[in-house]
Parts: C-alpha cells; sequence; structure tokens
C-alpha cells in the first residue's frame, strides 16, 4: 500500500512512518519542515520504500502516483507559550494547516479514492465540564481566546473531513489524539515532559505552572501509533471520531516527581506563575469506542515510557 504522511517529520508522523516502514508499506513523507525535523527522518532515507516531499499543504499537492492512505498529522502542537516552534508563536500557519491544509489534503484524498485521517486532539474538548471526555462531549471552548488558534481550528478540520465523508464519498475518520509523549519529541517544543527531563538531568529546577494539582493522562508513542493505524485500517471506521489516549490520569506535580525519581535528579521542584489562559484544569479520555472497534488500549506503563524517553534525551541533548 502507498501511503502519505503529512506532517511525517514530526514526532509522531516520523514514528508512524517508520512502523508502517515496517509493515511493508511504501510511504511518502510531506513536510515543510517548520516544526517537524529532517533528523527524524535520516533513518529513514536510506529506505527504498520512503521517500520526502518538501511541501506546504495549504497549497495543492502535484503528487501524480495513486496513494492508498492519507494521514493528516501536519501542525504545530506545543501548547508552550515560550516556545517558538508553539501554536502561539506560529499562529496564523496553525490556522491554515488544519483548515486550509485539511481541505487541500481531503480534495487529495478524494483524487485518489484514498482513505483519510484527520489528526484532531482532545484540545477540542476545551477546559472540560464533563470528565473523562467521551466522543459526544461538545467541549467547553473559547472562540477567542489565545488557545483558539489551535482549537478551534482543529475543530474545523474536524468539520471538512466530516462535510467529506458525508457528502462527497470520501472514506475519511478523525483521531483525537490526547497527550503523547516519547523519544524525538524536541527540546524546544517545551513540553511538560521534556522540559521536567531537561531540568531534572542537567540539575536545574523542575519548574511547575500553577500549584501542580492540574491532571494530565500521557500515552506512549508506541501506542498511539498503533491506535492510528488501527483507526485508518481496520474495517467499518469510516466517518468515525474516536479518542486516542492513556486513562491512566496523574497531577503535574506527580510527573515531576516520578521523573525526578527515575533520573535520581537532586533538582527541586519548584511552583512559579500561574496557568496559563484557558489551560485545562483535568484531562482523560473515555476510549471505550477504541477498545470496541479497534481492540485498542494502551499497553506500556509510565514509568517504562519515561525511561525510554531519558534514554533518548540522555543520547541526544
Amino acid at each position: 500500500m502507498k501511503i502519505l504522511i503529512a506532517g511525517g517529520a514530526g514526532f509522531i508522523g516520523s514514528h508512524l512512518c517508520e512502523k508502517l516502514l515496517k509493515d511493508d508499506h511504501q510511504i511518502v513523507c510531506v513536510d515543510n519542515l517548520l516544526t517537524g525535523s529532517e533528523k527524524n527522518i535520516a533513518d529513514l532515507k536510506t529506505n527504498s520504500n520512503f521517500s520526502f516531499i518538501s511541501h506546504n499543504i495549504i497549497k495543492p499537492l502535484n503528487f501524480d502516483q495513486k496513494i492508498d492512505a492519507v494521514f493528516h498529522l501536519a501542525s504545530p502542537a506545543s501548547p508552550n507559550h515560550h516556545s517558538k516552534l508553539s501554536y502561539h508563536a506560529l499562529p496564523i500557519e496553525t490556522m491554515l494547516a488544519n483548515t486550509s491544509g485539511t481541505l487541500e489534503l481531503l480534495k487529495f484524498a478524494k483524487k485518489n479514492q484514498a482513505k483519510f485521517l484527520f489528526a484532531s486532539t482532545s484540545e477540542v474538548y476545551g477546559d472540560p465540564e464533563k470528565h473523562p471526555q467521551s466522543e459526544d462531549y461538545r467541549g467547553n471552548t473559547s472562540t477567542t481566546g489565545p488557545r483558539s488558534v489551535y482549537d478551534e481550528s482543529k475543530r474545523f478540520g474536524e468539520t471538512l473531513t466530516a462535510y467529506f465523508w458525508r457528502k462527497e464519498g470520501v472514506d475519511g475518520r478523525v483521531a483525537r489524539i490526547f497527550n503523547t509523549y516519547g523519544p524525538r519529541m524536541l527540546k524546544d517544543d517545551m513540553r511538560m515532559l521534556v522540559n521536567f527531563i531537561h531540568q531534572a538531568v542537567t540539575g536545574k529546577p523542575i519548574t511547575i505552572y500553577g500549584n501542580g494539582k492540574q491532571t494530565r493522562s500521557l500515552c506512549y508513542i508506541d501506542d498511539m501509533v498503533k491506535g492510528l493505524t488501527r483507526l485508518m485500517f481496520y474495517p467499518k471506521t469510516k466517518a468515525k471520531i474516536v479518542n486516542l489516549g492513556s486513562t491512566q490520569e496523574h497531577t503535574v506535580l506527580e510527573y515531576a516527581q516520578l521523573v525526578k525519581k527515575i533520573t535520581s535528579s537532586t533538582s527541586k521542584i519548584v511552583f512559579t506563575e500561574g496557568l496559563p489562559p484557558d489551560d485545562p484544569k483535568r484531562r482523560q479520555p473515555d476510549i471505550s469506542k477504541a477498545k470496541k472497534i479497534l481492540n485498542w488500549r494502551p499497553k506500556i506503563s509510565l514509568e517504562e515510557g519515561i525511561k525510554k524517553m531519558v534514554i533518548y534525551f540522555k543520547n541526544n541533548f
């Protein structure tokens, strides 16, 4: 099968490329490298079944070979206000990737009669008033707040995808991805675990926004990739919207304490400025639908996943 992965040089995208190559598929990785990195796909370029196209997906893709499936993972995703790679630092690029980019890829999928998967996000639920969050929950988001450039563009990307499966005959589906972690996350992304690990191994204070009682549920990258591939290729997944993530909910403080323990760090845990605007207080997916239609649930424990991530960061930074 020939598969196009938009955003294939990014964190999740590069792991997806690697997995599908191992499964003997031909992979076309499309990325403009705004937040992706060629380092993530350097080892893949030696594989004859892998090709890379430098391209901004908001423009039509001129590719004359038949494609069987399209994964759309192309978008800045970091929420950290201090990161130059975050959607706060790249607001126009983020909005266009999830709206104009989604439209172009959907038209491309229709032309190729290809399966299509839109990588949405748990951020469509906003700061949720329902816990845990199931796919029928419509969310509590701000259309004008600082996070809206990401949240609302992802919501509209879902709208476009649903229109194309409803009216244009595209075999599409939506993955609502909850917090995911693992090797190849960028230090400059400044995500929670990335910061904690970097601070812990360098002996700097481990900094927590607010009081640390806000919760997150983290899924290891290998489990996430399995969920994405099953959602794309399992039967009867057309027009499905499915949460993918871990149901193991912990406070931010607990994550900091676990990182400190695993790294045997002497760093102090310190609390800094309050939470950013619209930052969700709790986040945990209801994955009943994923269990039922994909026979999927995360298998890798938090401690095992963090240990793998620590080894990667020690070897690469």
